[in-house]
């Protein structure tokens, strides 16, 4: 592993001119065309990557992207990993790994999510307070990798507190409706049932996904701070019938929303 991230970073490295990014932001279901918003930008497709996996999930564009937003030089996964594509969780999380030993020291993180607080509606953005790990994994498991961090990580402020203060002010300044809440990332790639949304709600999740927890959790094992966004594009417990084609089309008329809160925290950096 050590070796694998060695390669990739030494690779990266060289297409980054040695210039360390303030922060990464990895896009979700259906928010990649916030890359757009991203100036000045080198496109690198992730099979040109040494030893990265290869984003298999219709909305996730599989490339890394190298530029400034909001003044500050940032690279952004135009798509991520999921367990549920058949990768392990150290595949996974190989991204950040690279991403901290490049230096960078924020992680910006979006998702697309289902809503369980049922005072959520369609195309609401939620900001991540904390989350329940519902996953048949856990990202750290094995050998620790100490160049990295502890064998057991502090999680009590996975979301950096700081980080979360400035997206409320931000969200404030641009009149933006930001609910706040804990996200409980799921195996998949089924959705989930009726039941299931219940008992979420009654173990205290306000949003269900399938991604961004064992990011989270390598990040903060890694010294990063971490600021997480969910664009709800579905709500559970009002018994729709979810489809993956929607939540696509719910997360890019929420773009909007995302670039402002993302841009006003990278400025903030």
């Amino acid at each position: 592993m050590l070796e694998r991230i060695r390669q990739t970073t030494s690779y990266l490295r060289t297409r980054l001119n040695n210039e360390i990014p303030k922060a990464v932001i990895v896009l979700g279901s259906g928010l990649g065309q916030l890359a757009n918003e991203i100036s000045g930008k080198t496109v690198i497709p992730y099979s040109e990557i040494p030893n990265f996996p290869v984003s298999t999930v219709e909305g996730h564009a599989g490339n890394l992207i190298i530029g400034e937003l909001a003044g500050q030089r940032v690279l952004a996964m135009q798509g991520r990993f999921h367990y549920y594509e058949g990768y392990n969780m150290k595949e996974v999380t190989f991204p950040m790994r690279v991403f901290a030993a490049l230096g960078i020291k924020v992680a910006m993180l979006s998702n697309a999510a289902g809503g369980v607080n049922p005072q959520f509606s369609k195309g609401d953005v939620m900001l991540i307070t904390d989350h329940i790990s519902f996953l048949p994994d856990n990202p750290l498991r094995g050998k620790n990798l100490s160049e990295f961090g502890p064998r057991f990580p502090d999680m009590t402020h996975a979301y950096d507190p700081q980080l979360i203060e400035t997206a409320r002010r931000v969200a404030k300044d641009n009149g933006i409706n930001l609910h706040e809440g804990v996200y409980i990332g799921v195996q998949g790639p089924s959705f989930e049932t009726p039941a299931e949304y219940r008992f979420f709600h009654t173990i205290g999740a306000d949003a269900v996904g399938m991604s961004t927890v064992p990011e989270v959790i390598v990040a903060v094992h890694s010294g990063m701070r971490v600021c997480a966004l969910s664009v709800i594009t579905n709500c559970g417990l009002s018994g729709e019938v979810n489809d993956h084609e929607d939540v696509q089309k719910q997360a890019n008329q929420t773009e909007p929303v995302m670039t402002a809160l993302f841009k006003g925290v990278i400025a903030s950096l």
